[in-house]
Parts: structure tokens; sequence; C-alpha cells
């Protein structure tokens, strides 16, 4: 009899497992994602006194089709801005090079050909596009050369219009601040019930002034309709080109070239040879330009720490004398009232900084900041050196600069006393730097495929619950018959 018993083991164990076979295949499984892949990109910042490179990840797949991106890594570019090797487009590309070989360090290798490269150009390239067109394709043309005999998936450079330099800013302010979108505490990435808040950028060759606006603006060239995580947002931008900190600065040494008198902005005891070259040739000081000089004459111009005649020589740059539509901010352009918070940065930051930090002074209210604005430009270049030893190149400039940014925010966007307590002076927001390349970045995510994510199969928990004690079962039904066996092979060996 066990005889026979053993002799069905193998056909009843064959049996279950085909059994339980089909059982597995009976269970109802569920598509579990798994963990995405990272993707990244590069943008490289072509700024009009230097460049920055920001190599930014984010997943594989997207929430509503805009990437969840964040900065991986920066670099500086040494040297000055691409619009600068205008005389030399070979260096322009050159320059980049050891940025670029830190991002072969930085992106994984199998990443590389996936990877977009791009490289903007703001306004000290817009500046050089209108005064020499060619040389300006000189130079993009070098940086792209360098730029293809990387292995990243290069994607083009280009000038990037003031338009495109405020909308991307703003656009990187409110994701860093997560006005867009935010990952909560549940492991979900949710919208939080907030408005946006407005950006200011201050660079060397332009301003842009960006806020959300419920109503169409009056000019139609300073709206803006974006399309973020899902969300319509009516933006109100424009850029002022020449009203950049080094093109202002140029353009009040200009002015005070002609009166032949002290530079009112300047601190009293500081004096310097001025290379009128360096002042003309710029297209923001085109209307100051004599009809004929010599340019490689040297003027010698000094400083007279006089917070008055400066005010006066600054105001000049805003002109509110005509306005065609129901409100301006200056120079005939359309704004509505600013409203809201707003983030300043770039040159902003760097101001409003040193009044803070080197110069001990309040700066909370619009009147604090005139006050702060006249106690720096009353400092004699001793008073300043002694405040600041480390720091002589710029020290010279921070009155005019100062004086700028107080009166461009007062004078020029209409900031009042309310209105200038909801405005952020501010560098960085976590570990991320605050300007356009990275609102950038998230409008390429736009249009950057999402790879579809990885599944697997997996079983409801009480399904596999089932099939463990199944499995357990059989298990111990063949130890049984085993056991069961040996007993009657003793048994009968004995007999």
């Amino acid at each position: 009899m066990a005889g026979k018993a053993l002799s069905l083991l193998p056909p009843l164990l064959l049996a279950a497992a085909g059994l339980a076979g089909l059982l597995l295949l009976c269970v109802p499984t569920r598509d579990i994602r798994e963990p995405p892949a990272l993707k990244y990109g590069i943008v490289l910042d072509a700024g009009s006194s230097h460049t920055s490179m920001f190599i930014y990840k984010w997943p594989a797949d997207k929430e509503n089709d805009t990437g969840i991106v964040g900065q991986h890594s920066s670099c500086d570019v040494p040297g000055g801005g691409i619009s600068s090797y205008a005389d030399n487009p070979s260096g322009a590309g050159q320059s980049l090079v050891e940025c670029l070989n830190q991002a072969l360090r930085d992106v994984p290798k199998e990443r590389h050909a996936g990877t977009p490269l791009y490289l903007g150009a703001t306004a000290g390239m817009r500046l050089l596009n209108l005064t020499s067109p060619e040389a300006s394709a000189n130079v993009l043309a070098a940086v792209t050369q360098t730029l293809t005999q990387y292995p990243f998936d290069f994607r083009g450079a280009r000038i990037l219009s003031g338009q495109d330099e405020g909308v991307f800013g703003w656009v990187t302010a409110n994701y860093l601040l997560e006005n867009f979108i935010k990952y909560g505490w549940v492991g979900r990435w949710f919208r939080p019930r907030k408005g946006t808040l407005g950006a200011m950028d201050l660079g060397g060759a332009s301003t842009q002034i960006t806020f959300e606006t419920a109503s169409p603006a009056e000019d139609p060239a300073n709206e803006v309709q974006l399309r973020l995580y899902g969300q319509r947002y009516r933006v109100y931008t424009h850029s002022f080109l020449c009203y950049g900190r080094d093109q202002v600065l140029r353009r009040l040494l200009a002015s005070a070239v002609q009166t032949r008198g002290p530079h009112p902005c300047w601190p009293q005891g500081y004096s310097t040879h001025v290379m009128l070259r360096d002042v003309y040739e710029s297209p923001c000081t085109a209307a100051q330009r004599p009809q004929a000089f010599n340019r490689s004459a040297r003027v010698s111009l000094a400083g007279s720490s006089d917070p008055a005649l400066c005010r006066g020589l600054v105001s000049q740059l805003f002109n509110s004398s005509s306005c065609r539509f129901s409100r301006c901010s200056f120079n005939g352009v359309f704004q509505p009232p600013v409203a809201g918070k707003f983030i300043a940065f770039s040159a902003f930051f760097y101001t409003v900084d040193f009044l803070r930090t080197v110069m001990g002074l309040p700066v909370a209210t619009l009147q604090q900041l005139e006050a702060a604005v006249v106690t720096v430009c009353s400092q004699t270049w001793s008073e300043l050196q002694a405040r600041a030893p480390d720091d002589q190149a710029r020290l010279p400039d921070y009155c005019a600069g100062a004086m700028f940014v107080q009166q461009l925010l007062s004078r020029g966007y209409s900031f009042d006393e309310r209105s200038f307590g909801d405005v952020t002076f501010q560098k960085k927001a976590g570990d991320t730097a605050v300007g356009w390349a990275l609102g950038y970045m998230l409008n390429l995510t736009n249009l950057i495929p999402a790879d579809p994510p990885g599944l697997r199969k997996g079983t409801d928990f009480s399904s596999w619950v089932v099939l463990l004690l199944l499995f357990a079962a059989m298990l111990l039904a063949a130890f049984a018959l085993l056991l069961h066996q040996a007993r009657t092979t003793k048994s009968a060996s004995t007999i």
C-alpha cells in the first residue's frame, strides 16, 4: 500500500505545482511605479559681465508636463562675459572649457548623450548685436563650435530677449519659493493655495520687473501667458536695456565727463584717469557721445561725495514727461500698479547687502533706504576704505549703484512705503541661485519628452498571504509523505 502511495507522489506533486501556477496566473496584479531615473540639463548663463554654468536634474517622469527641477551643481566661467570677446571670438569659446570639463564629471557618463546643453546670452550680447551684428554672430559661432565638441545634446546658443530674461527670472523665484508646486509630508506634490510674487532683476546691462496681473496689459508687448504645472498665469514684464548696473555707471560717468567737474557720486579723495573709448563706445552712451573725440584720450576725474548732485544726475535717467497709457513707469513704458510681494535679486541684492552689512545701515523702509544712500554718498574715500579694505575695486561705485536702486524703486517703479515693505532682497533660495537660468530650464523641460515610468508587477497583500499559506501547506504535505515513507521502510526492514 505504501509503495503504491509513494508511486503516486510524483504526479501528485506535479499536479500541485500546476495548480499553484494556475493560481498565480489568476491572482489580480497591479502596476507599481518604480522610482524614476534622473535626467540632467545644462544652462550657460552668458551675462554681460561674466558667464555662469548651472547643471540641473529632475526625475525622468514629470509632474503635469513640467519637470521637478533642482540645481545639481554650478561653475563660474573665468574672465568676462562672452560679449567682451568681440575682437577675439575664439577666446569666448575657449573660456567655457574649464566649466564644461566640470560638467563631464558632474553628469553621470551614461547620461551625457541625453543631457541637453543650452547657452543663453543676455543684455551684453543684445548690445553687441545692436552695434555689430557680425561680431555678435562670430561670438555665437565660436561658442557653438566649442559646445558641439562635448558629448552632450547641444540644443543651441542664442540671445535671449529682455522679455525672456524677465519672465524666466520670475519663474525661477516662484519655483524656488514653492509658489507653483510643493512636496508635502505625505510624499506627494501638491499646489499650495498662495499667490505668486513679483521678481526684479538688476544685471550689468539691463534690469527687469515681472509680476502676475489679473487684467490684460494695455501694451500687449508687456504681457506673457504661461502654463506651468497645469496652471495658467498672466504676467506683466518689461526689460529696460541700458539700465543695468554697469551701463548706468557708464552713463553717469559720461555725464560727469561732460560737466568737466568732479563726479558727485564718487567719494571725495578718490580720483582716476578715464579713457574716453571706455565711456563712449557703448550704445547706452550714444546720446552723450561728442561728434568727434579722441578714442585714446584720457581724462582725469575726481569724486566730490555730493548726495544731492548725485541724486540729480541719477534722476535724469528716468523720463516721466510722456505716457500714452493710463499709467507708466518711466520712458513711456506701461506698467500696472505694483502689488503683492516681490523678490529683488542680482545687483539689487548686492547693493542693499552692502548697505546693511558693510555700512551697518537699516534699509527696512523706503525712508531708511534713502537715508542709507545719503550716508554712503557722504563718505570720503578714506572712510570707505576703512570700512571695506578688501573691496577696493567696487568701492567708488557703491554710492552711484545705491542711488540708482533707490531711485529706480521709488521714482521708476513707484514703490511707496507700504509696497516697499513687501520687497525682499535675496541672493539664493535654499542652495539655488535666483536668476533666469532655472526658469529657462523649467520651460525647456516642457519640450523634453518624459521617459515612460518603469513598471513592475505586484500583488495585493491579502493574495500574497494566501499564496504563502498554500505553498507552506504543500511543503508540509510533501514532508509528511517523505516521513511516512521513511517509517514504512524502517518497519519493513525490522520484520
